[in-house]
C-alpha cells in the first residue's frame, strides 16, 4: 500500500514525462473538494484515533497551569483543531488566532467558531472574535497584515499554544519555521508550546529537539475509484494543476492511472482505492534550541554506522551522544531533566527505537569492557555466594561477553544472536542455554545505573566493590530496581554495566533437519509430531528450534537441537522417539563451543542462502506460545507463512520451558514464564529496499500476524517493543502480571519520563481516581447520563475535578467498519445508522470475544490508559457480566464503581425511536441484564439510576449524592492514615497498615463515620453488624454503635460459648506468611440463633484482599439461614490484585453488595 508521500513523487514525475507546461497552484475550490475527499471517512479515522486524542493529552497539563489559553493556529482548514478538544480544555481558550490561505476554508472556520449557540459553539468562551488572517504564515512578521477579518494589530502577540494543523507542506526550511513559531509563544516561567501534525514523512528538523513526539503509522485514506474524484484527489496530492487545459487533461488521465497502480484494493472495498497516511506529531518548547549545551560537552557521533538496525536509520534522531565516561551520561541526564526532553539508548543497536525522530540518543559503545572474576575475587562481598561473576558494560555485545568469558571456562546464558546488546539482558535473553540456567535476565544479580530522577549514580545488587564507580550509592528503593532492571530494565535508569553469575562453559551438539512439506495437512502433522514428540520430551540440557519458511515456492520446516554438556567430549543423550523414523537423518551435525554456536543458526546459512551476510533487513516482534502442535495454532502458524510479502518472512520457534518456568512470574519483572516456544514473526526484506513499500509490507505482516496469533499466546516479548502505536497491545501482553509495579516504579524512578521511547509500560493512575462502568439496556440512556455526570464533576468549583465519557465499544465498531467496509463515521454518530447494525456488531463482538478471550480486558485497559490524566472516567458500552469482579484487579489503584441505568420498556422503546435521544454506543441489546428487570442480574452492582423522568435534572441529583462523594477530602484523609510498611511480611511485599487507622487520633471516629454516610442502603432496615475476629471487631463494634444496630460477632473455635456454628476457613495470605506453624486453615465460629433467619445484615470488616475470610463468614450465615440477598458488606480497605470480589462470585456470593471506602494496588 503506498503512502501519498509515495504517491505525491509518482504523480509528479508522471507530470513531468508526460509534458513541460508550466502549472499554477490550486485554486480554494480544487484545494477544498481535495482536502474534503482527504478527510472523509476512513481520513477522519487519522484526527479521531490520534491527533485529538494526542493533542488532548498533550496539552492537558498546559492548559491546567493557565486561567486563560491563546491560540494561534495555522492551516487549520474549514474548522478548528481546538475545536474537538474535550469540553473543559475548550472552555480556557479566550483568544483565537489563524492563519488560513484558503479563503473558503477561511470563511467556514469563521462561521463554525461565530456560532451564536453557546452549547454549538467549538470555543465558547472566547473574549473577542477570532482573528482569523487570509494569508500563508510566513517567517517574517505578518501578524496583522493581510487580513479580511482579523482585528489585531499587536506585533508582539504572544500565545501559549501555536498548532501547525495538518501538515507543514510548502515550508521549508521546516526548522526556521518552528524557530518562529517558538518565538511567538509566551516566555516563561511556564512558556508555550509549538504542536506540528505532519503527514508528508519524517520531519527532518536539523537538531531541533522535540518535548514529545509520537506516530499513526496505520492511518489510511480510501478513494472512490471514480474518474471524477480521482480528478480532484490527484491534483491536491500532487500540489499542483497545469495551465494549459488540454495538457492538463491529458495529465489527469495519467495521474489516474497512477492512483489506479498504486492504490490498494480489498475485497471489502472493491470499488475504493487504499492509500497509507501515516501521521506524526511533534512538540517543542523553547528548550527545543538547547542541543548545543550538551553536545560542547562530551564526543557527538557523526553518522549511523553503531546502529545496526536499519529502520532506526531512518528515524534521525536529533543528535547522536557517545559518552566515554560515566559522568557524561549523567551530563546527558542533567540536560534532559533540565529541559524537559526525552533520551533513548544505544546498546547493540538491533532495537528499531534506539533513535527516535528529533530526540537525543545516548550511545552507549565507548562502555564495553568485560571482566571475568573467578570466585572469591569480587572484593569480598559475596557473601554467602561463590559463583563466578561476569561484569559487561553497557556496550558489550552477546559475542564479546560469550568469547571472553569462555577464555575462562565459565558462560553466562545470553542470547543466540552474537551482535545483540544490553537492551537484550535486560528485558529478557532467550537462548540456547535458557532451560538450563534460565534467561539472561534471571542471571542479573547487580548493576551500576544512572538515576533518570537525580541523575545520581546507583549501585544496586551483588556489584564486585572494584567495578563500583567512586560516588556511587545504594538507592532507597534498591530491592524494587533491580527487580525491575531483570526484565524490564530499559525503562528505569540509564543502565552502565551489569554483573551476571556464571555457569561453567559448555560444548554444544548440534543436528539439522530441514523438511519440505507437501501441504498444510503436512506441516500441521509435522508441527504436532515436533510438539509431542520431540520437544516436549528433552531434557533440560537440550532445546530445539524450529523455522517455518518457504523456498523455491515450497514451505519448509527447518529443525536444530542443541545438547549442552560439560563434562563429556562425545554426547550421548538419546534423542527423544527415533527423529530419524520422523524426519530421517540429520541433515549435519557439529561439535561446537559457544562462538561456534553462533554460526550453527539455521537463519545465519541454511535459509535462503543465508541471511547472514549483511543482504538484508529485518522487523520483528515476538509472542509466546504453548502447544504449536494443537490444529488451532498450527492452522494459524501456517497461514501466516503463506499470507507472507515477501518470499524471505519466516517464522522462528525457540523452544522454553526448563529453568524459564521455574521462576516465578512476580520473581522479576519478566512476568511471561509459562510457555512452550517463544514464536518470532520475522519480516525480511532486500536491504537496498530499505524504505520502500516492500519494507512496509513486511513490517504490516508482522503486525497482522501478531495481531492474530495474539488471543492464543500466553504473552508478549518486551524487547521488541517500543513507541509505535502498534506495539501497545503486544505491550500490554509483556510483563504478565507485573504491569501494575512496573506502571508504580516507572512513576517512581522515572518521574519526567526521560526514557518515553523504551518498551510501553502503562502510567501510573491518578490516586484513588475514579472509574465508573455505565450499565443498562439499550436506549435506558446510558450515554446520556454518562454526559450528565461528567458536567457536574466538571462543574465542582470547589474540585477543580477532570472528567470524561467513553464508549468501550468504539474499538469494536471500528474493528467492524474495517472488516465489513460500513461507514466508520456514521457508524459512530449517526443513531439510526448504528442501530441498523446493532445486530451484526453484536455478532460480530461475539464472534471476536470466542476467539480472544482476552478482548474485553485489552478494551478495557486501552480506555482507562488512554485517560490516565483524568480524575473521573465513565466508560458506557461494557458487555461483561458483574464487571467490577472482572476487571478491578487490572486496575487495582483505581476505584471501580458500577452504576446501572434502569428504565421502562416504554421508554427504551421511545427513546429508541427518538433521533438525538440516548446514545449508546454499547450495542449490548442481547444481554441478559434487562434495565427494568434487576433480578436477571446474578451480581448486584455498586449503584441504580432510575431514568424515566425527561430533562436531567434527576441524573444531576443522582450524580451529587452519590458519586461526588467519593472525592470528599476525609476519604482522602482517610487514605492519609493508612501507614505503608515495604518488605513486610516477606520481602517484595508493601503492607497496608489498614488497622492502624484506629491508632490515629480521630481515626477511629472519621473512619466509622465514612462507613455509616456511605452505606448505599437503609440503616433502618439492617438488623444487625457482623465482624470476625481483630480487623472486623474494631471497626464494626463502633460503626454498630453508631447506627444503634446489634452486634453480631465471629471468633476462633472455642472462644463462644455453645451452641455455635461453625465452617472452615483458610488462613488470608499475610496471616499464612506470619504463621509459625503449618497449619492453612482454622475454624470459626458464630452463636446459633443470634441473628434470625432472613434477617438483613451488614459484614463489616477491615479490608477484602482474597476474600477467604469474607467467603467463610457468608458460609456461616448461609449455616444460619441469612442467604446473599440479605447481606452486604462494607471494608475500610480493598486491595483487588487479590481478587476477592471473583472468589466471592465463584462460590455462589456474587449478589451480595460490596462496598469499600479505599483502594490499594499493594498488600
Amino acid at each position: 500500500m503506498a503512502t501519498l508521500d509515495t504517491l505525491k513523487r509518482a504523480l509528479r514525475q508522471k507530470a513531468k514525462a508526460t509534458a513541460s507546461s508550466p502549472t499554477q497552484p490550486l485554486s480554494d475550490t480544487q484545494y477544498s473538494a481535495g482536502f474534503d475527499t482527504l478527510v472523509r471517512g476512513s481520513g477522519w479515522v487519522t484526527y479521531q484515533d490520534f491527533i485529538i486524542p494526542q493533542l488532548s493529552q498533550l496539552l492537558a497539563p498546559l492548559f491546567n497551569l493557565r486561567v486563560h489559553i491563546s491560540a494561534l493556529e495555522i492551516g487549520p482548514g474549514p474548522k478548528s483543531l481546538l475545536g474537538y478538544l474535550p469540553g473543559h480544555l475548550r472552555g480556557k481558550i479566550r483568544r483565537y488566532t489563524a492563519f488560513e490561505p484558503n479563503g473558503m476554508f477561511a470563511t467556514r472556520l469563521e462561521e463554525w467558531l461565530c456560532s451564536t449557540s453557546k452549547t454549538e459553539s467549538p470555543l465558547p468562551c472566547l473574549e473577542s472574535p477570532p482573528d482569523i488572517h487570509r494569508i500563508p504564515f510566513v517567517l517574517e512578521d505578518n501578524i496583522g497584515s493581510g487580513t479580511d477579518t482579523g482585528t489585531s494589530d499587536d506585533d508582539d502577540e504572544k500565545y501559549d499554544i501555536i498548532l501547525f494543523c495538518h501538515s507543514m507542506y510548502g515550508m521549508k526550511p521546516k526548522r526556521r519555521f518552528i524557530e518562529r513559531a517558538l518565538e511567538m509563544c509566551v516566555e516563561r516561567p511556564h512558556g508555550g508550546m509549538v504542536v506540528v501534525f505532519h503527514r508528508e514523512g519524517a520531519l527532518h528538523l536539523d537538531g531541533l529537539v522535540c518535548h514529545r513526539t509520537a506516530s499513526f503509522p496505520t492511518g489510511v485514506v480510501r478513494v472512490v475509484n471514480d474518474d471524477e474524484v480521482l480528478d480532484c484527489f490527484a491534483p491536491f496530492v500532487a500540489g499542483f494543476v497545469t495551465q494549459d487545459v488540454d495538457v492538463d487533461k491529458a495529465i489527469r488521465v495519467e495521474w489516474r492511472k497512477v492512483c489506479r497502480a498504486l492504490g490498494r484494493r480489498e475485497e471489502v472495498h472493491p470499488d475504493h482505492l487504499l492509500f497509507s497516511l501515516p501521521n506524526v506529531m511533534a512538540a517543542f518548547t523553547q528548550h527545543a534550541t538547547t542541543l548545543p549545551e550538551l553536545t560542547a560537552q562530551m564526543p557527538l557521533v557523526k553518522g549511523y554506522q553503531t546502529v545496526k538496525n536499519r529502520e532506526a536509520r531512518l528515524h534521525r534522531s536529533a543528535a547522536i551522544m557517545r559518552p566515554t565516561e560515566i559522568r557524561h551520561v549523567q551530563q546527558c541526564v542533567q540536560w534532559a531533566l533540565k529541559h524537559g526532553v526525552g533520551l533513548t539508548v544505544v546498546g547493540g543497536g538491533h532495537s528499531g527505537h534506539c533513535l527516535w525522530p528529533n530526540v537525543v540518543s545516548v550511545d552507549m559503545g565507548a562502555f564495553d569492557q568485560v571482566h571475568i572474576l573467578t570466585a572469591g575475587e569480587d572484593g569480598g562481598d559475596s557473601g554467602s555466594e561463590s559463583s563466578s561473576l561476569v561484569v559487561a558494560e553497557a556496550g558489550c555485545k552477546t559475542g564479546d561477553i560469550v568469547r571472553k568469558a569462555m577464555a575462562a571456562d565459565v558462560t553466562v546464558p545470553l542470547g543466540a544472536r552474537p551482535s545483540v546488546g544490553a537492551g537484550l539482558w535486560l528485558q529478557g535473553g532467550i537462548g540456547h542455554l535458557a532451560r538450563l540456567h534460565g534467561l539472561a535476565c534471571d542471571a542479573i544479580v547487580g548493576a551500576v545505573v544512572v538515576s533518570v530522577d537525580s541523575s545520581q549514580v546507583l549501585c544496586v545488587g551483588r556489584v564486585p566493590s572494584q567495578h563500583r564507580p567512586a560516588g556511587a550509592i545504594r538507592p532507597e528503593k534498591e530491592f524494587d530496581l533491580l527487580w525491575a532492571i531483570k526484565g524490564a530494565g530499559t525503562n528505569f535508569g540509564i543502565v552502565v554495566s551489569v554483573t551476571f553469575k556464571a555457569y561453567a562453559a559448555p560444548t554444544y551438539l548440534t543436528r539439522n533437519w530441514v523438511v519440505p512439506l507437501s501441504d498444510n495437512l503436512e506441516a500441521r502433522l509435522r508441527l504436532s509430531d515436533f510438539d509431542k514428540l520431540v520437544a516436549k520430551k528433552l531434557p533440560q540440557n537440550c532445546s530445539a528450534d524450529a523455522y517455518l519458511y518457504g523456498h523455491a515456492g515450497q514451505l519448509h520446516l527447518g529443525v536444530t537441537m542443541f545438547e549442552s554438556s560439560t563434562t563429556r567430549l562425545t554426547f550421548a543423550t538419546p534423542m527423544p522417539t527415533p527423529v530419524g523414523a520422523i524426519w530421517g537423518p540429520e541433515d549435519d551435525f557439529k561439535a561446537v563451543d559457544g562462538v561456534g554456536l553462533f554460526e550453527t543458526e539455521m537463519y545465519v546459512s541454511a535459509m535462503h542462502g543465508g541471511h547472514g551476510g549483511g543482504k538484508t533487513s529485518s522487523f520483528k516482534r515476538c509472542l509466546f506460545l504453548k502447544r504449536i502442535g494443537e490444529a488451532n495454532v498450527a492452522d494459524r502458524l501456517v497461514a501466516a507463512v503463506e499470507t507472507r510479502p515477501s518470499p524471505l518472512c519466516y517464522l522462528h520457534l525457540l523452544q522454553g520451558g526448563g529453568a524459564v518456568g521455574d521462576v516465578a512470574a512476580d520473581a522479576t519483572a519478566f512476568g511471561c514464564r509459562d510457555w512452550d516456544f517463544a514464536c518470532v514473526i520475522t519480516g525480511v526484506w532486500p536491504r537496498d529496499q530499505d524504505g520502500t513499500e516492500a519494507a512496509r509490507s513486511a513490517v504490516r505482516w508482522v503486525y497482522n500476524v501478531a495481531g492474530d496469533l495474539l488471543s492464543l499466546s500466553s504473552g508478549a516479548y518486551g524487547a521488541d517493543l517500543g513507541p509505535d502505536p502498534r506495539d501497545a497491545l503486544l505491550a500490554a501482553k509483556a510483563f504478565g502480571p507485573n504491569r501494575p509495579r512496573l506502571a508504580r516504579l516507572k512513576n517512581s524512578l522515572d518521574p519526567r519520563n526521560v526514557l518515553a521511547y523504551a518498551c510501553p509500560l502503562p502510567k501510573t493512575l491518578m490516586a484513588q481516581k475514579l472509574i465508573i462502568l455505565v450499565t443498562g439496556e439499550s436506549c435506558a440512556g446510558k450515554d446520556y447520563c454518562a454526559d450528565v455526570w461528567v458536567s457536574v464533576f466538571i462543574r465542582c468549583t470547589h474540585k477543580s475535578l477532570t472528567a470524561r465519557a467513553v464508549s468501550i465499544s468504539d474499538a469494536t465498531k471500528r474493528e467492524y467498519a474495517a472488516a465489513t467496509g460500513v461507514d466508520l463515521s456514521r457508524l459512530l454518530w449517526d443513531r439510526a445508522y448504528k442501530e441498523q447494525h446493532r445486530p451484526a456488531l453484536t455478532t460480530f463482538f461475539q464472534r471476536q470475544a470466542r476467539q480472544r478471550p482476552r478482548l474485553p480486558a485489552e478494551h478495557f485497559l486501552n480506555v482507562v490508559y488512554g485517560a490516565v490524566d483524568l480524575d473521573v472516567l465513565l466508560i458506557t458500552g461494557m458487555r461483561d457480566e458483574a464487571p467490577i469482579t472482572a476487571l478491578s484487579h487490572l486496575v487495582p489503584d483505581s476505584k471501580l464503581l458500577e452504576v446501572h441505568v434502569q428504565a421502562s420498556e416504554q421508554t427504551r422503546r421511545i427513546r429508541r425511536g427518538c433521533p438525538g435521544g440516548d446514545g449508546d454506543g454499547d450495542d449490548n441489546k442481547n444481554r441478559n441484564n434487562s434495565g427494568s428487570n434487576l433480578t436477571a442480574l446474578d451480581y448486584r452492582p455498586s449503584l441504580i439510576f432510575h431514568n424515566d423522568t425527561t430533562g436531567n435534572e434527576a441524573a444531576k441529583r443522582f450524580a451529587e449524592h452519590y458519586l461526588l462523594p467519593f472525592f470528599h477530602e476525609d476519604l482522602q484523609r482517610l487514605a492519609n492514615m493508612v501507614r505503608p510498611v515495604p518488605d513486610f511480611p516477606r520481602p517484595g511485599i508493601e503492607f497496608r497498615h489498614v488497622l492502624g487507622i484506629s491508632q490515629q487520633p480521630g481515626g477511629l471516629a472519621l473512619c466509622t463515620s465514612l462507613l455509616q454516610t456511605h452505606f448505599t442502603g437503609d440503616w433502618a432496615k439492617v438488623d444487625a453488624v457482623v465482624c470476625c475476629e481483630v480487623g472486623g471487631f474494631v471497626y464494626a463494634s463502633a460503626l454498630a454503635s453508631r447506627v444503634d444496630v446489634p452486634l453480631v460477632l465471629i471468633r476462633e473455635a472455642g472462644k463462644l460459648p455453645p451452641p455455635v456454628v461453625s465452617v472452615i476457613k483458610p488462613r488470608s495470605h499475610i496471616s499464612s506468611s506470619l504463621a509459625s506453624n503449618n497449619s492453612k486453615e482454622n475454624r470459626i465460629e458464630m452463636e446459633r440463633d443470634v441473628v434470625p433467619r432472613g434477617a438483613s445484615v451488614v459484614v463489616v470488616d477491615d479490608v477484602l484482599s482474597t476474600g477467604e475470610t469474607l467467603c467463610a463468614v457468608q458460609q456461616l450465615l448461609d449455616e444460619a439461614g441469612i442467604g446473599a440477598e440479605d447481606v452486604s458488606i462494607m471494608v475500610v480497605a480493598e486491595f483487588p490484585i487479590h481478587r476477592g470480589r471473583e472468589l466471592l462470585r465463584q462460590r455462589g456470593f456474587g449478589r451480595i453488595n460490596i462496598q469499600s471506602l479505599l483502594v490499594f494496588g499493594g498488600a
